[in-house]
């Protein structure tokens, strides 16, 4: 069973809740909150002392601006203060997504915090040849949002990282069906959208830093992924990192529809080699 807790940071309120027992790991989502990664960290729980958070601005980690924008930067910040909170010197870190690119900054922002930090498919568009094509494209899906609704822009954000509404998992693996969205989730969405998605997409990993770190680093992609923007971009941060990125089942959001399965490799890669 999980604990709730609020912790008081400068601009927030965060939420974040602790469940098991044994080593500490951090769980990170942005936009995803900690109920989207309530069932991993369940199939977690039985060894790892398991935190999730709300990033700030997300469900009910609130703001003192709603109009603050979210940075890597912030969220690493926050991440700390919730370690300082649980009394923490250091913490093993999951990051997905958004979540995997706070966990880079937090890396490079709060040296010897961090043990191994698994970053699941960052979207660091920055890496890419066409850089500058991504952030127009992020540009417009922005201006789409204020013009049109989150609806219009949703649709142009999926098209972008990879969703056609086809179905692209491999030949044999379990269907992943998402529940319809929540007022909550609507809300958070648009603010992913007008408040977060051009920080989290802008962010540019110092690919040196993190072979120097003493935090061991390790990239996660999706064993389905293979048509998506985030497999491209984890496998271009990978080979600046000199590493092999490790599988895991399912595509972008594989912990959701395969928690069981997707904890067990990741408790391995947190073993290490």
């Amino acid at each position: 069973m999980a604990t709730s807790h609020t912790l008081d940071v400068p601009g927030a309120h965060l939420h974040y809740e602790v469940r098991g027992a044994g080593p500490l790991l951090l769980v990170l989502g942005a936009p995803m909150s900690a109920a989207h990664f309530a069932p991993l960290a369940e199939a977690l729980a039985a060894d790892h002392t398991v935190v999730t958070t709300d990033p700030r601005g997300i469900a009910n980690s609130t703001l003192d601006d709603p109009e603050q924008d979210s940075t890597p930067e912030l969220r690493a910040d926050d991440v700390a203060a919730i370690l300082d909170a649980l009394g923490a010197s250091t913490a093993d870190v999951f990051g997905s997504s958004g979540g995997a690119v706070t966990g880079l900054a937090l890396v490079a922002r709060h040296p010897g915090r961090v043990r191994t930090l698994v970053a699941h498919e960052p979207p660091v568009t920055e890496l890419l040849p066409e850089a500058a094509e991504q952030r127009a494209v992020v540009e417009d899906i922005i201006a789409t949002c204020h013009a049109e609704g989150p609806g219009a822009a949703f649709g142009k954000f999926m098209a972008n990282a990879g969703f056609t509404g086809e179905d692209p998992a491999e030949e044999g693996a379990p269907a992943q069906p998402m529940a319809p969205p929540s007022e909550q989730d609507l809300r958070d969405g648009e603010r992913f959208l007008t408040h977060e998605l051009r920080g989290t997409t802008r962010f540019v990993p110092d690919a040196e830093a993190l072979k120097s770190s003493s935090s061991r680093v390790v990239i996660g992609i999706g064993d389905a992924s293979g048509h998506l923007l985030t497999h491209r971009t984890s496998a271009v941060l990978a080979e600046r990192l000199g590493s092999e990125p490790v599988g895991f089942p399912g595509d972008h959001g594989g912990f959701l529809g395969q928690p069981a399965e997707f904890a067990e490799v990741l408790k391995k890669v947190l073993v290490g080699p």
